[in-house]
């Protein structure tokens, strides 16, 4: 069985895929010091509830974009699964994708792996939105190609400096709020972060059709997608393991090619 790996910078996801379809996939928080015996006191548990074990995973392939993490992460590939991560930046790893900006050596590996995922998907060129520690929206043609995109502060982060900039403000959740105006502080702040970020994807997804002159699919994915996909006609398809399956994708193209 595959182990596929895909640390952000807020979350982790790991998710076993049996060669026809994803067994099971569990989230946890980053943290960049965690150890590779400690990665593995999580796993286990989560294993042994599915009936698996380290036993069971003879491949695994990782998307990281926390540099720090990724000593570890291969330590837990090699000192409990016994192989050796197949890692998705590393030169020797065929993507299968071209990317068309000027230092493609700086494509986070999260967003590599979601234009293939969504490319094998969804027909036609796409906006890629995914809604994580930053919301990123990457367009990708209609061969596939990485053509470019956008990259702003996630949600979460702008609540989190909304609150540690203004001495005033409290610490609030990012949520849907039934009005616009707000009443009190709190709801004021909710309506600027939840209807503040829909006009920002709306806006720049007009902008981004606009430029690239042609129809567009748009797809979101990420930690927040669900919360906000229901409440803009911008959004076309919702799709929470697209980087996972996209992992999958690269791994079984590089298999092939072993």
């Amino acid at each position: 069985m595959l182990l596929a790996i895909d640390a952000g910078n807020t979350n982790i996801v790991f998710a076993i895929y049996d060669g026809t379809e994803i067994r099971c996939e569990w989230r946890a928080t980053t943290e960049k010091n965690r150890t590779a015996d400690e990665y593995a006191v999580i796993l286990s548990p989560l294993l042994a509830f599915h009936g698996l074990s380290f036993a069971d995973i003879d491949a695994v392939i990782v998307s990281n974009v926390v540099p720090a993490a990724m000593f570890d992460l291969r330590q837990l590939c090699r000192r409990y699964l016994h192989c050796e991560p197949m890692i998705v930046g590393d030169p020797a790893v065929d993507t299968g994708i071209v990317i068309h900006i000027e230092h493609p050596e700086t494509m986070g590996a999260d967003r590599i792996v979601n234009a293939v995922a969504a490319h094998e998907r969804y027909p036609g060129a796409l906006i890629v939105i995914d809604f994580g520690t930053a919301t990123t929206f990457d367009v990708i043609s209609e061969t596939g190609s990485h053509e470019g995109g956008v990259i702003a502060p996630g949600a979460q982060l702008s609540a989190q400096a909304l609150h540690e900039g203004a001495a005033m403000l409290p610490r609030v959740a990012v949520a849907r709020t039934q009005n616009v105006i707000g009443k009190d502080t709190m709801p004021a702040m909710q309506s600027g972060l939840f209807w503040g970020y829909i006009g920002l994807m709306e806006g720049i997804v007009v902008r981004i059709k606009k430029e690239y002159g042609a129809p567009m699919t748009v797809i979101a994915t990420g930690g927040l997608a669900k919360l906000f996909h229901r409440q803009t006609a911008s959004i076309d398809h919702l799709d929470s393991d697209l980087t996972i399956r996209g992992l999958i994708l690269i791994y079984r193209r590089n298999r092939r090619g072993q």
